[in-house]
Order: C-alpha cells, then sequence, then structure tokens
C-alpha cells in the first residue's frame, strides 16, 4: 500500500513493479524503521559473536566498525526500501520510487506491503509410500 496524490499509468506501473520486487526479494520490513531495536540488538549480538571469532586479534573499536557494516548490509537485503531494485541495479527502491514521483510531480510513500507465498497455510497431507502398500498388501 503507497499514499500518493497522484495516479496515473506510470504511478500504478511503479506500484506494480515495487509489488514485483516484494514478490522476487522477499523483504521483512517496507524500511529501517519498522526495524524493532530487539532485532537490531539480537543480530549485533550474532554480528559481534561472529566478528570475534573470525578476527581475535582485531581491536574493539574496528570489530564495531565491522559489525556496523554487516548490519548496514542486512538491512539493505531486509528492508524493501533500502533493496537494490531489480529492474535497474544503479537505484534501490526508494531512489526509484523517488525518481518516478518526481517525474510526476507527485507525492508517493510506500506505506505498507503482504507478502504471499505460493502453498503458504496449506497443510500437506504426510503420505508413507511403504506404509501405504503394506495396508493394501494386507487388504487384499
Amino acid at each position: 500500500m503507497a499514499d500518493t496524490d497522484v495516479v496515473n499509468d506510470e504511478i500504478k506501473a511503479c506500484l506494480k513493479n515495487v509489488a514485483m520486487q516484494v514478490a522476487a526479494m522477499s523483504p521483512k520490513y517496507v524500511s529501517r524503521d519498522e526495524v524493532s531495536q530487539e532485532y537490531m540488538d539480537h543480530e549485533k549480538e550474532i554480528l559481534l559473536a561472529q566478528a570475534k571469532k573470525e578476527n581475535p586479534e582485531k581491536p574493539d573499536n574496528i570489530i564495531e566498525k565491522m559489525i556496523i557494516g554487516r548490519l548496514n548490509k542486512e538491512m539493505k537485503e531486509i528492508c524493501l526500501l533500502d533493496q537494490v531494485y531489480v529492474q535497474d541495479g544503479d537505484l534501490t527502491v526508494a531512489k526509484y520510487v523517488d525518481k518516478v514521483a518526481k517525474k510526476n510531480g507527485a507525492n508517493m510513500t510506500v506505506k505498507r506491503f503482504v507478502r504471499f507465498e505460493t502453498g503458504e497455510g496449506i497443510e500437506k497431507k504426510q503420505e508413507n509410500f511403504a506404509e501405504e502398500v503394506a495396508a493394501q498388501m494386507a487388504g487384499n
């Protein structure tokens, strides 16, 4: 869902492209603003442990910079607006949306998205072929 004060074919195409980005790249959040502090703290702990294990001789200030870099990289993967736009690798999704908005004299903000995975929520019947054959053989 997005807020926009202009609705035309280019704006609709832009939002469709953003929806396709969501489908293809599976972001968890629209922007970094949505990422909870608890999530960030948890990720920092994991990254700190990894960095210290990989680089035990590095000083803490260097390790801190490494963690920030790795955390920023992760945010570019899980936050829609920070992701590299799949149809133009020179732009992030945010820059793509801004570019289309400016071209059309619009104010446009991506607010939220819902992503459905094919088969999600469908209970799959568990089958054991060997048991099924044995049951049929016992019945004959």
